[in-house]
């Protein structure tokens, strides 16, 4: 099955195969994940109110101003992404360790140590305004890399995953893809903005994501180079080749704009979404996706200096990929930009310093 999966990965477009194991091991992801939803709701019903709260929010408009006419309401892998709703309060759980650690590793509270002092006199009627903008510009950056280094990338697919946008499928994400906005946060806090601030600006951001990924027709386009929009963010899930690698900001496309990752076409909508490598379709399966290849975490016990050794060789590549996607020119067709990203020697004609 992994092997399966890392060939399919590889091929640009390549068809989803299933996954193998026979029924046996179906039943028991199937038991895992309803054991592991059922007890989410017995000691936390956050989960809950929030698939009641977007149902009698949203669904309504869904059904009556659909952006996509062909689309039902009970459509293909709903059950997943109300699984992980349901399952919301462990994965949050769970993600929060992760977040704190790549929050601390990311090094951005260094630049919000420089920061602090220029915060620090800024009237407070903008510090509003500063704020949110600060907390954009680090989340875009964190949501770019999430997408063009591929180490990262495999946490962020379970969230693009879903083949139909509607209310239910900003659900669906692992638990560690949460780390995306925790440099951002403490960005933040070492700019000197108060935790409570930082930790209401990141639930919005959470919140009005559940919101852009609905199935609602909203006629908001000469707004989108201002505010965020349903179409400017379904654009971001579109799995079409131009639309690849675009519209990353969180509240104000500005810095799309600014850094060359903006695409809204004047006629025309996303109608294909998804990814096209192979993700398995059950919460466990997806749950453990992205681990595949990391190999057993006993190793550390066993060999705790190789193990570190390797850790830091892993995040020199992630760095340095990270380099790569910040300075890729602007405008660059997808597959170059893929190439420059994992085989830079091969742009044989243009120089690379990287």
């Amino acid at each position: 099955m992994d092997e399966q999966a890392a060939d399919v990965a590889a091929v640009p477009n390549a068809p989803k195969l299933p996954p193998v194991g026979g029924w046996p091991r179906a039943i028991v992801f199937r038991i895992f994940a309803l054991l592991f939803a059922g007890g989410a709701v017995y000691n936390n019903q956050d989960g809950l109110g929030a698939i009641i709260v977007l149902f009698v929010l949203v669904v309504p408009f869904e059904r009556f101003f659909p952006r996509h006419d062909h689309q039902h309401f009970r459509r293909p892998n709903l059950n997943l992404d109300l699984g992980y709703a349901l399952a919301s309060p462990f994965l949050q759980a769970i993600g929060l360790v992760a977040a704190v650690v790549v929050g601390v590793m990311s090094f951005t509270w260094i630049p919000g140590l420089i920061l602090r002092p220029y915060v620090q006199s800024i009237p407070d009627p903008y510090l509003l305004l500063v704020g949110v903008a600060m907390f954009d510009v680090a989340s875009y950056w964190t949501h770019r890399w999430y997408h063009e280094v591929p180490q990262l990338w495999k946490f962020h697919a379970i969230h693009h995953s879903p083949e139909h946008m509607d209310w239910a499928s900003g659900f669906r994400a692992h638990p560690f893809d949460g780390t995306l906005i925790a440099p951002a946060f403490f960005f933040l806090i070492a700019a000197g903005f108060s935790p409570e601030f930082s930790g209401l600006v990141a639930v919005v951001q959470i919140v009005l994501g559940l919101f852009l990924h609905a199935n609602v027709r909203i006629w908001l386009k000469p707004l989108s180079k201002i505010i965020m929009t349903p179409e400017f963010h379904h654009w971001h899930h579109a799995n079409e080749p131009e639309a690849i690698w675009c519209n990353y900001s969180t509240f104000l496309p500005l810095w799309d704009l600014v850094f060359g990752t903006y695409y809204m076409p004047k006629d025309k909508r996303p109608t294909v979404y998804g990814v096209d490598e192979y993700v398995p379709m059950t919460m466990a399966q997806q749950l453990r996706y992205p681990l595949v290849g990391m190999g057993n975490p006993l190793r550390w016990l066993r060999h705790p200096f190789r193990s570190l050794k390797m850790m830091f060789k892993g995040i020199w590549q992630i760095l340095r990929m990270m380099k790569r996607s910040a300075l890729r020119p602007r405008g660059e067709e997808f597959e170059r930009a893929v190439l420059r990203l994992n085989d830079p020697s091969a742009l044989v004609d243009e120089p690379t310093s990287l």
